[in-house]
């Protein structure tokens, strides 16, 4: 097991309360919305001189056919992008009304917990195949029955600023906890138990911010309960727990 990064609860609760309110992102209150910075640079359309309205007429028909090749060349496209790229599952609505069980799991002295109905699957962990190029918590590939699944150092995703070389060595992944309907899954040092909860007894994210992969603050345990689908949405995209 790894060395404990955490000297009590109440150090791991400031920390867990931080990532949840996102104390972070203050600094980032005084950039302007990349969207708006392009809307200021919005110039108006200059003026266009008169016409016959002979012109007008023939532009306007040509403009009409072109317009309907166009539309009905980007319908084709979205109707093709769609048929690729298959929804990521939600579960939030499942395990937000009544009660829910969740899995609990060791990181590096941090526990996190993934509620059960959006829990893939629990494998040892065996050998990892690294690949070229990934981001640096992409620990590798594991191969388990012809499928190839996606292991992530945990510790390095959710605690970057914490994760040093003396952490590295430390670590001792044996459980890989996978992400839903995907091909992710987070390494774990080891599997607490699985829990009962309701939804009184957490601390909901109550705004979009910084950390979507983070639910909410489950109280009594001190510990952080994952967002599954957001989760698999910034691993997707290649980002951290960070961006």
């Amino acid at each position: 097991m790894s060395r404990q990064l955490f000297a009590n609860e109440k150090v791991m609760k400031q920390y867990l309360t931080a990532l949840l309110n996102d104390d972070e992102v203050s600094q980032l209150s005084s950039n302007l919305d990349p969207v708006a910075k392009l809307l200021q640079q919005v110039q108006p359309i200059a003026t266009e001189p008169k016409v016959s309205s002979k012109k007008i007429t023939e532009k306007a028909e040509k403009v009409i056919v072109i317009n309907e090749q166009q539309n009905q060349a980007i319908t084709d496209t979205e109707l093709q992008t769609q048929a690729a790229v298959p929804p990521i599952k939600r579960y939030d609505d499942e395990y937000r009304q009544g009660e829910f069980q969740a899995l609990f799991f060791n990181v590096a002295g941090l526990t996190l917990a993934v509620p059960l109905k959006s829990l893939g699957g629990i494998h040892q962990v065996g050998e990892l195949n690294s690949i070229f190029g990934k981001p640096s918590w992409f620990k590798g590939v594991m191969l388990h029955r012809e499928e190839k699944l996606n292991a992530i150092d945990t510790a390095r995703w959710v605690m970057p600023e914490k994760y040093d070389k003396t952490l590295e060595e430390a670590l001792n992944y044996q459980y890989l906890i996978m992400l839903g309907d995907s091909h992710w899954g987070l390494l774990a040092e080891g599997l607490v138990n699985n829990i009962t909860l309701k939804n009184d007894d957490i601390k909901w994210r109550e705004n979009s911010g910084k950390r979507p992969w983070l639910a909410g603050l489950i109280k009594e345990k001190m510990c952080a309960l994952v967002d599954v689908a957001s989760l698999i949405e910034l691993l997707e995209k290649g980002l951290d727990s960070q961006e």
